[in-house]
């Protein structure tokens, strides 16, 4: 080879380099032994959120190998929030399941010392309505009957949850009731319980007589017909096989309440691998086989991911902080 010609492969072999490098940057992080943790007890919202979208993940091939699922309970989400920021907050390959539970305890200054600027937040799946719901065998057949006891003797009723005291799954009863013309909701008796199949367990041992939670969680018992699901939190009825379900509104009783469902990450994972979860969670909701899983379990859209989901739960958080004050559970 002359030194022209070699001079001339040279030049080609450093252009197509510099032009490889320019247009086409490879992502430097490529996930590994991947995690999802749920921050209760199997059984609830939470749980089902990882389940459901690591099988997703796992199905369309976004990651190379199975989500482990860790059910890591305690303080309504408060244990799994310590234990990411103060442990594992450069955990490239964790992602927690999150949703209004979340945003409401961070809301409150519930998770002592923990802020929501303590994560980075990777995007929603969709948007989980409310449910009221006593044990099937139960005498009380609709919403109203239900306040009307609570009105009448509030000691007599124990209405269980899935999440802490002053939580979400509380705040649905304490909307429901202000909603109702229940003047002091301070006197509900709530019972709180490490997830929501917890919650339905004690409902079902009787130890409790009604039980909120959200739509996902409550469908596989109303359909085995353990629980009678006396009104879902929504505006209008869900569509398909849902709308035999009643809404609270249609009862005289003018009370919504939607469950965003999603997740975040460890503040101090790389930017790479933020990037990597944002994508794949988007990828998931944008997929066939999470749109089936939905309507399934009558999940709404709610399509955010990155920075627009990182602003809606800071108004999450700003609001339920608002409602939080107005009626009496916190200062």
């Amino acid at each position: 080879m002359t030194r022209s010609v070699a001079r001339r492969a040279a030049s080609v072999a450093a252009v197509l380099v510099a032009v490889g490098a320019f247009s086409a940057p490879a992502m430097s992080f490529d996930p590994g032994n991947t995690e999802c943790i749920a921050p209760a007890n199997a059984g609830g919202g939470w749980d089902f959120t990882c389940r459901q979208v690591g099988k997703a993940l796992y199905d369309l091939k976004i990651v190379p190998g199975p989500v482990q699922v860790t059910n890591l309970a305690g303080g309504g989400g408060g244990v799994a929030y310590a234990e990411v920021v103060n442990k594992r907050n450069d955990d490239n390959d964790l992602i927690v399941a999150a949703s209004s539970a979340t945003s409401t305890r961070l809301a409150q200054g519930a998770f002592p010392g923990n802020t929501m600027d303590q994560v980075r937040w990777v995007g929603a799946v969709g948007s989980d309505y409310g449910v009221i719901a006593v044990a099937a065998d139960s005498d009380i057949n609709t919403l109203p009957e239900l306040m009307d006891r609570i009105k009448a003797d509030p000691s007599s009723i124990a209405v269980a949850g899935g999440s802490a005291v002053g939580g979400w799954d509380h705040l649905k009863v304490l909307i429901a009731a202000k909603a109702a013309g229940i003047d002091d909701v301070r006197k509900i008796k709530y019972v709180a319980f490490e997830g929501g199949g917890e919650a339905v367990t004690q409902l079902l041992g009787g130890h409790v007589q009604a039980f909120s939670g959200d739509i996902s969680e409550a469908k596989g018992f109303a359909d085995s017909g353990d629980i009678k699901i006396l009104a879902v939190l929504s505006s209008d009825r869900l569509p398909g096989e849902f709308s035999d379900y009643p809404t609270a509104k249609e009862q005289g009783i003018d009370a919504v309440g939607a469950n965003w469902r999603g997740f975040y990450a460890p503040a101090g994972m790389s930017d790479d691998a933020y990037q990597f979860w944002v994508d794949a969670i988007s990828k998931v909701y944008g997929s066939d086989e999470w749109k089936k899983i939905m309507a399934d379990n009558g999940l709404m859209p709610l399509d955010l991911s990155g920075d627009a989901f990182q602003a809606f739960v800071a108004d999450q958080v700003a609001n339920t902080q608002a409602l939080s004050k107005e009626i009496g559970l916190i200062k």
